[in-house]
């Protein structure tokens, strides 16, 4: 892995993580592309791809951290609190106890498609056409979005189950994970900002469940002192920019605009890596 990769890559990250476009999918694309411009066979991924994939979301979930600081600590003060005194009346400490279902709702979902995740990494004809259902998703989105006259506030127990399992699912390279939660808020008749807050709070503890947990059990130490570290923190550090960036205009965007700019740039792009990929087998 060059050093141009990893920016590369950091900045498609960067930019994918949060919008509704699927990150993994273009994580696929880049990488597979790449190997393809430079004639190598798309195979297993080495273990430094996949630790650097799991950089590359971490240094997006920093960036969450701190665009979304106040919030964070205003929900971990309040569900503490909450949790002391058995008390889960206000707004921050009923949205921790959701974030927190939606979690468990993802996990149960998406650790049994890890296995075939996995796999659609080598094929990314297929992760196109999966990209191609996420923007029919957001286009369905938007037209039952119309539909509701009165938009929620605030989020309750059906809506945490319910976006929990489009993130679960969303663990499929293609479904996009901000886009299929947003969707699914924009379904139920949530606000566009607060689907969209809703949906970056809700990634914060499954990204890191993730960075943290597959370093302690698959990362093998002796084989880590060889990786290209410069690469990597590069790599993760544009990532984290880019996504802080991203996230930020993103907030403002979706205040405003629908989701359907973003429903053609996905049935395009997959119809794009769908033929490509096809071609260059």
């Amino acid at each position: 892995m060059s050093l141009i990769q990893s920016i590369l890559m950091g900045i498609v990250q960067g930019l994918s993580e949060f919008l509704p476009i699927s990150s993994s999918a273009h994580l696929v694309f880049t990488s597979n592309f790449y190997k393809v411009m430079k004639g190598v066979q798309i195979v297993e991924h080495s273990n430094q791809e996949v630790f650097f994939d799991i950089m590359l979301h971490l240094g997006t979930l920093i960036a969450v951290f701190i665009f979304f600081r106040k919030d964070i600590w205003e929900i971990c003060v309040a569900l503490w609190n909450a949790l002391r005194t058995r008390d889960f009346s206000t707004n921050s400490a009923r949205l921790g106890l959701y974030i927190i279902l939606g979690t468990i709702v993802t996990a149960l979902f998406a650790i049994p498609l890890e296995n075939f995740a996995n796999h659609l990494v080598f094929h990314p004809a297929l992760v196109g056409a999966l990209l191609v259902l996420t923007g029919g998703v957001l286009f369905f989105s938007e037209y039952l979005a119309k539909k509701h006259t009165e938009k929620l506030v605030n989020i309750g127990v059906k809506e945490a189950l319910i976006i929990g399992l489009a993130q679960g699912l969303a663990v499929l390279p293609g479904f996009s994970r901000s886009g299929w939660t947003i969707a699914t808020g924009l379904f139920l008749g949530l606000g566009r900002e607060t689907s969209a807050r809703y949906s970056f709070l809700l990634s914060i503890p499954i990204i890191l469940g993730a960075s943290l947990i597959y370093p302690l059990v698959k990362i093998d130490i002796t084989e880590a002192v060889n990786y290209n570290w410069v690469a990597i923190i590069v790599g993760t550090l544009v990532s984290g920019i880019v996504g802080y960036l991203c996230v930020k205009y993103f907030m403002k965007f979706i205040s405003k605009f629908s989701l359907n700019f973003f429903g053609y740039y996905c049935v395009i792009m997959g119809i794009f890596t769908l033929v490509f990929f096809n071609i260059f087998k």
